[in-house]
């Protein structure tokens, strides 16, 4: 039962996070192509919320990263470091060979 729920738990995490990370990169480019009005209180209320929750996660990946100019690719790591940690760790707790 509560390697049940821990599972559920994880893989909520790990869901609400990929969406959290696919969500702001699609707001930073709406709001630097003009689409979106950055200074909407509601956009920038959002913004605030995933910069919050995103930037400790990205921050020590971009540390290791080269300098590609404008192009930032460590939210496209960090959501495939996602994937592999929720794929782990809920293949080990349901007693599932992981290789």
């Amino acid at each position: 039962m509560i390697r049940v729920m821990l599972i559920y738990l994880i893989d909520l995490v790990a869901t609400a996070l990929i969406w959290i990370i696919i969500l702001r990169v699609v707001l930073s480019w709406l709001i630097s192509f003009n689409v979106i009005n950055g200074y909407n209180q509601y956009v920038r209320m959002f913004a605030r919320f995933a910069d919050s929750v995103t930037e400790p996660l990205l921050k020590p990946i971009r540390r290791y990263l080269p300098d590609l100019g404008g192009l930032d690719i460590s939210p496209m790591i960090l959501l495939v470091a996602i994937y592999l940690l929720d794929y782990f760790l809920i293949g080990l707790l349901q007693g599932k060979s992981i290789f």
